[in-house]
């Protein structure tokens, strides 16, 4: 079994009703700026980040190893507890750059996702079937968007919203992507993130 972390041992307890700081919500024009001037993502290989499962009450958890399972997910999180579970909302991926230019010195853990890692999840990279091998496991990439909601606009402020939502950047995917499972196995932060299938355009 891995060892699990919780955000409330790290300084910082949140769960689903935490908002953020709003002295450090970005302006529209911060978070463009500063995107132009960061290093690309990696396209083709790059690594786990940051792993996080949404406990009851969506109590944020950090475990050091989780077994990714093709019925359950990410074992224990929110989404297994639905009563109807979307098969293409299984996993809620975001890439770790764009979430650390949100947060701005915010934990990674406010945003909800359930993994950040370090490679470039854009349409232009990841088009909706492509797989990657993510530590042990293999995962597809959904075609279901994954849309900001009032829970962002509360965490991060409405330019941040507008930032991940501006139809004429929906293609880099800054709010992040969905993914399933396709073959189980077992993921710690530091694993490798590889693409091994993209589709045809």
């Amino acid at each position: 079994m891995g060892e699990n972390t919780t955000t409330e041992s790290l300084g910082v307890a949140l769960d689903s009703a935490s908002v953020g700081e709003a002295a450090r919500f970005r302006t529209l024009t911060e978070l463009e700026e500063l995107w132009a001037q960061r290093a690309p993502a990696p396209r083709d290989v790059g690594q786990v980040v940051l792993i996080v499962r949404r406990g009851e009450g969506g109590r944020r958890e950090t475990p050091r190893q989780v077994s990714f399972s093709a019925d359950e997910g990410l074992p224990g999180d929110a989404w297994g507890r639905k009563a109807t579970p979307h098969p293409e909302a299984q996993l809620a991926v975001m890439q770790s750059d764009v979430a650390a230019l949100i947060a701005n010195g915010q934990p990674l853990t406010l945003f909800g996702d359930n993994l950040f890692v370090d490679l470039d999840l854009s349409e232009a990279n990841l088009l909706p079937g492509s797989r990657v091998q993510v530590g042990e496991a293999l995962l597809e990439v959904t075609p279901l968007p994954h849309n900001a909601c009032r829970k962002f606009l509360s965490r991060f402020g409405p330019d941040a919203l507008r930032f991940v939502s501006a139809q004429d950047q929906r293609h880099r995917n800054f709010r992040g992507i969905y993914m399933r499972v396709v073959v189980d196995g077992t993921v710690r932060p530091g694993d490798p993130v590889k693409v091994i299938e993209r589709p045809s355009a």
